[in-house]
């Protein structure tokens, strides 16, 4: 059966990524699984905010296309730290596109359209640390800020331990009191909060919402929010 198309000519969120220094791995083989398994966990989780779905392009690069910067946003973090927690570094870029072929809902191949070069060559930038990339073609002073938004954050995660890094993730959605929290975790109140502490874990939250709040403001002013 062929792959479904949409029609082109929509304004969506491009999301790109790779892993960092992958020929240096232990295990290429190992690596390999990880990449293939963390792609196909965000798709199946994110399967209502993809256009066209995450997409393994070369053996250690992907991309797809979301229904909204936030969206996108959402769900390179998500990647970003399932490939953590299983030591991988890896890198990403956000961007704007104007997609004018058909869109593939089935790949992310063989599309055409303003902004995915852009996206691309900040990706390629091998000299930039930073995590958390973003392409606004038409938005340069917005893009500077929300690039170093994303440095910031790659910063602050850079400096967690293991542990550190849990407590983050299984505080991040939990709506629950901390005591609750705390109980399901074996841990002390008190601990917690001086984990959470250590890892920077509120200044994280300040940084995550000042990029989320812009990315849905942007998302209203392209119309990318039906």
């Amino acid at each position: 059966m062929a792959d479904q198309v949409v029609e082109p000519g929509f304004t969506h969120g491009v999301i790109m990524g790779d892993v960092v220094q992958s020929r240096s791995a232990a295990s290429v083989q190992q690596l390999y699984e990880i990449f293939n398994t963390v792609i196909e966990n965000a798709n199946s989780n994110h399967k209502d905010c993809l256009i066209s779905p995450l997409t393994i392009t070369l053996g250690d690069e992907f991309q797809g296309l979301s229904r909204s910067l936030a969206d996108g946003a959402s769900i390179i973090r998500d990647v970003r730290h399932e490939l953590l927690r299983a030591q991988v570094k890896c890198r990403f870029v956000l961007g704007l596109v104007n997609v004018e072929t058909p869109v593939n809902t089935k790949r992310a191949w063989n599309m055409m359209g303003l902004g995915l070069a852009e996206a691309r060559k900040k990706l390629a930038d091998k000299r930039d640390h930073n995590a958390y990339r973003f392409s606004l073609p038409n938005d340069p002073v917005i893009e500077s800020l929300l690039n170093a938004i994303g440095a910031a954050q790659t910063e602050v995660e850079s400096a967690w331990t293991k542990r550190q890094a849990e407590i983050v993730e299984a505080s991040w959605n939990h709506e629950a009191p901390d005591s609750d929290l705390a109980l399901r975790l074996g841990l002390q109140v008190r601990t917690l909060y001086k984990i959470r502490q250590a890892a920077r874990y509120d200044l994280y939250r300040l940084q995550w919402k000042a990029l989320s709040s812009t990315l849905i403001d942007l998302d209203r002013r392209y119309n990318l929010i039906q």
